[in-house]
């Protein structure tokens, strides 16, 4: 069994509550959604053709046992729910990229799902698979990545109409170099809501350099 893979890389995570930890990341071929604010669109084509069994070797020479699985939209493929199982088997700690676009119940449970749910302001709100709040468990997270004020009222309601926080953490993230992070801080800070405001530790250290 294989899979599309753009890279292999390590690297610190830098979102979600893993922030900062050393990590293997996996990044996938391939994306069906087109967010106006995406900033890995190089992966949406290219990459090689590569065994699960090699996936798990090259994992492995880094020498951590944590591994991110992300894309472009990594459960656009398949197999992707195997190389997910096998890792857990692997004894992996291991966490899934993936927008709320796709079905997360098939998803080893053994996983951490990062669920981004999208917004109005990424011109995908329509593609968000509404089911998936059923799916999501405690260590699970959801992420809204916020365009502007607009965007932060909408993921406010959300919030208030599914309950989202009771059933796991959530993270507020603003668009880098769109929505300044000071006014994001504000918005949450004045409305007292309950989740984590996020800023892309990456893209701080390094830019908007591939690989990181």
């Amino acid at each position: 069994m294989s899979l599309r893979i753009h890279e292999i890389f390590f690297s610190l995570q830098g979102e979600a509550s893993r922030v900062g930890l050393p990590t293997v990341f996996v990044r996938l071929t391939g994306c069906p959604l087109r967010c106006g604010y995406c900033d890995t669109e190089y992966a949406f084509h290219g990459g090689e053709t590569i065994k699960i069994s090699d996936i798990m070797t090259q994992v492995g020479s880094y020498g951590v046992k944590r591994v991110t699985v992300t894309g472009g939209e990594p459960l656009a493929q398949k197999s992707c729910l195997k190389l997910l199982k096998t890792l857990c088997d692997d004894g992996y700690d291991v966490s899934l990229e993936t927008s709320g676009a796709m079905d997360i119940a098939p998803v080893d449970v053994r996983v951490s799902v990062i669920l981004d749910l999208k917004t109005p302001g990424s011109g995908e709100v329509e593609k968000n698979l509404w089911q998936n709040l059923e799916s999501l468990k405690a260590k699970d997270e959801v992420k809204f990545v916020l365009c502007d004020a607009t965007d932060y009222q909408w993921a406010k309601q959300l919030l208030a109409d599914r309950a989202i926080a009771e059933k796991c953490s959530v993270l507020f993230s603003p668009v880098y170099s769109q929505l300044q992070p000071r006014d994001l801080a504000e918005w949450i800070l004045t409305d007292k809501l309950p989740v984590r405001m996020q800023v892309q530790l990456h893209k701080i250290l390094w830019g908007e350099k591939p690989g990181h």
